[in-house]
């Protein structure tokens, strides 16, 4: 079940806003031609049950002013 993939994810990453929002970006960026886009979510949730991400949830409000400014 992709909760059981959630969860770990979840831990390394508590915002679940930002979740969503990297999860469906990753999303769009590694998914395959010819590919289920769900087996492609799960494997992005795999990866971020298995990473740490530290580096990411700080570089977080940078990365939300850039996107700001550019919408």
């Amino acid at each position: 079940m992709r909760s059981d993939l959630v969860y770990p994810a979840v831990r390394k990453l508590p915002n679940r806003y930002l979740l969503c929002q990297v999860a469906s970006k990753a999303t769009r960026k590694f998914h395959r031609p010819n590919t289920r886009v769900q087996d492609t979510m799960n494997q992005i949730l795999e990866k971020f049950g298995q990473v740490e991400v530290q580096g990411l949830v700080s570089a977080t409000p940078a990365l939300a002013r850039l996107e700001r400014q550019a919408a």
